[in-house]
């Protein structure tokens, strides 16, 4: 069966790759639909939804328009999710490379480094790289990488250790190529779909990682984030709980389509796979 029908046919997979739509729409159109500065002043403080169609979705304690706002911190997340999910599989998959591939003291000095980094908490890692260095979206994506890359590490590790004794990886070595020109060229490409398929998780994780920290004011602060907008509406909570809610429900809506989406894409790899 043809892998997009498989897709298809899955519901929790269509209904993931729904919501992703929606969020890489939202962060398309942010800038057509939202021309100028977010969080400039739109209208009066604390307009409830549905009370001004020029605001449909009210504005907070300071006039901003909630909505240019919600699809602006959409980029943001985007970017945030991204950026993370691939820096932390860059650096897992090159680690987990060399330490697989070469073995021995190169092998152990990576792994114990590896599960140096596994002993802290991701979120606090990242929380106390961001508060020594300094909020900015660079330094919060470094952040998260830092503390996700460990994952993508062991399972490179792991399928370069079942790789690297194969017929071609041998004939590789008589022709007389470089060890790092084996493992990156032939032993990496083979090793790398079991760990692509944490790529959802990671990006999910990031969202929601990058969300607390602007949470706490650890975010940039030359963005709009869903993180900070929730922190926004606390002071307001009981009078105009719809400046959190609105938010939050995003967040919630994109971190699960970002993993059924990712989940219907492993499963219906898997399945194909498995047939061939």
């Amino acid at each position: 069966m043809n892998p997009l029908r498989r897709f298809l046919r899955t519901p929790e997979a269509v209904a993931g790759a729904i919501l992703l739509a929606a969020l890489i729409g939202m962060a398309l159109i942010a800038p057509l639909l939202f021309p100028g500065d977010p969080q400039a002043i739109a209208g009066p403080a604390l307009l409830p939804p549905f009370q001004d169609w020029s605001l449909p979705l009210g504005t907070d304690r300071l006039g901003r328009d909630v909505q240019a706002e919600l699809f602006h911190g959409a980029r943001t997340s985007l970017a945030v999710g991204l950026a993370a999910a691939a820096a932390a599989l860059a650096i897992g998959s090159v680690v987990g490379t060399l330490a697989g591939f070469a073995g021995g003291l190169v092998d152990e000095v990576l792994m114990r480094v590896t599960d140096a980094f596994q002993t802290v908490p991701s979120f606090l890692l990242a929380l106390a790289f961001v508060s020594v260095v300094g909020p900015s979206l660079g330094i919060v994506v470094a952040a998260i990488a830092l503390g996700t890359w460990t994952g993508p590490a062991r399972i490179a590790r792991a399928e370069v250790l079942s790789i690297r004794e194969r017929d071609y990886v041998a004939s590789a070595r008589a022709i007389g190529m470089h060890p790092l020109e084996i493992a990156f060229r032939e032993v990496l490409p083979n090793a790398l779909p079991p760990v692509l398929a944490m790529s959802s998780v990671i990006v999910a994780a990031a969202i929601l990682t990058e969300a607390a920290l602007s949470f706490l004011g650890l975010g940039d602060p030359n963005r709009v984030t869903w993180g900070g907008m929730i922190a926004e509406g606390r002071a307001v909570l009981r009078t105009a709980p719809f400046l959190s809610i609105v938010p939050g429900i995003a967040l919630v809506l994109t971190v699960l389509g970002v993993y059924l989406a990712g989940e219907g894409i492993v499963e219906t790899t898997a399945v194909r796979r498995g047939l061939s």
